[in-house]
């Protein structure tokens, strides 16, 4: 349980001022410079010590990627690029921050961009996120106003610019490298690997690509310590975390807890219960839409972090909890996922261009009932040559949302296939 002085966003729900002074009155810009002015390398190792990991997904340590930067020069600038492009569905978390807490994001961009030796920052926003970039671009400009961003940023000596920049809604472009090629101005198709973005990224300079919510928690970290951030959750699981939870709880919500919380607490908790109470679970995805689900037994057990829902064959991704009670079709529910990636494919991996729509077409069939049960193991299969086959991580999406459905509710899909031929024979 995460008490309310731990908390690093404390205007989550809006309630707050969410203008620079009321920024400043919660502890935000209070001495930036002198965090800076401690030097690159300590910034650096005091993100390694905290254990933060990135909280788009991966989970890569945030600290290892900023060491990736060159420390010098090769006369190339450097850069950092903020992913907003928060387009997972059951995602909405970087959307609460950026609305309501847009100062915590452009403090982070700045001591994060000083400690990978970049003058200039990109927040590249998801295209459907209009009021949320109206909110982040009055939070900029009131910044620069107040001399905390431009020449001599909030009087640290270093010079910081900070750019917003608005996608137009490709889901693919949440992809690192497919969200630099869009922010150059060209098609968002991912790039090969290497070289990483590290060595070439934005106009083939050095860059790092870092989700809202690993670079809004920065100062509060450096301000309170690696020890404090790291003192929440199990070893290798630091920190805090902000949970979107969506579905058939009584209160959905988006809340910023302790890492390593049980499931149980953090339903209970924050959003009232299972609807209909705990033996009405019938399977949650824990992390956005890309993870596989987990049956509701599993997860009343569940702890939420990174770590456990690995074990356990899923992930934690984005936090985005989508629970589904018994009233739900979870086979027409992950056809629905499958409908999505296959929109979203942007069709340069066969595998992937191909493999989405014959999985979506075969979920398609399923959800009715009229395939053959050989064709669930033929499925199966399918997901197994698309997964890590392809350029970017989105074939690995659109697979082990099925891989999940077949693993723990094989026998719903076989007893509706059989109930449809009772119905044909009749």
């Amino acid at each position: 349980m995460l008490d309310d002085k731990d908390r690093i966003f404390t205007n989550l729900y809006g309630m707050g001022d969410r203008t620079l002074s009321g920024a400043k009155s919660r502890g935000q810009w209070d001495g930036t410079a002198d965090i800076i002015g401690k030097g690159r390398d300590w910034i650096i190792q005091e993100m390694k010590e905290s254990g933060l990991r990135g909280r788009g997904g991966a989970g890569f340590p945030t600290g290892m990627k900023w060491s990736f930067m060159p420390k010098e020069t090769d006369g190339r600038p450097s850069y950092l690029v903020v992913n907003a492009d928060e387009s997972e569905p059951g995602t909405c978390k970087d959307r609460e921050i950026m609305r309501h807490d847009p100062h915590t994001l452009i403090e982070g961009c700045l001591i994060a961009s000083f400690a990978m030796n970049a003058h200039a920052c990109y927040i590249y926003i998801r295209g459907e996120y209009i009021r949320e970039r109206e909110a982040l671009q009055r939070a900029i400009d009131e910044a620069y106003d107040d001399g905390l961003l431009g020449k001599n940023a909030a009087g640290s000596g270093w010079d910081f610019d900070l750019y917003l920049a608005h996608g137009a809604g490709a889901y693919i472009c949440g992809e690192e490298t497919a969200l630099i090629e869009s922010l150059e101005g060209k098609k968002g198709m991912p790039r090969l690997k290497p070289p990483f973005p590290a060595g070439a990224g934005l106009y083939g300079c050095p860059t790092t690509v870092n989700n809202v919510e690993s670079i809004a928690v920065v100062p509060t970290i450096l301000r309170r310590g690696a020890s404090w951030f790291s003192s929440f959750g199990r070893e290798n699981n630091a920190g805090t975390k902000v949970f979107a939870i969506s579905g058939h709880v009584n209160k959905p919500c988006v809340v910023e807890e302790a890492m390593s919380i049980s499931f149980e607490e953090l339903i209970d908790r924050h959003c009232g219960g299972i609807r209909g109470g705990w033996d009405n679970l019938k399977a949650v995805i824990p992390g956005g839409s890309s993870v596989p689900c987990l049956p509701g037994a599993t997860m009343r057990e569940g702890i939420m972090d990174f770590d456990w829902l690995k074990e356990n064959k899923s992930g934690l991704g984005t936090a985005a909890v989508i629970v589904m009670d018994q009233s739900t079709d979870i086979i027409k529910a992950i056809w629905r996922l499958a409908a999505f990636y296959k929109h979203e494919s942007c069709g340069q991996c066969t595998p992937c261009r191909e493999g989405t729509g014959w999985m979506m077409r075969v979920m398609e069939r399923l959800v009715r009932g009229e395939a053959e049960v050989e064709e669930i193991d033929m499925l199966l299969d399918v997901t197994k040559q698309v997964e890590g086959h392809t350029i970017c991580a989105l074939g690995d999406a659109a697979a082990w949302p099925i891989q999940g459905l077949i693993r723990h509710f094989r026998d719903e899909i076989e007893d509706r296939i059989k109930h449809k031929r009772v119905i044909a024979a009749e």
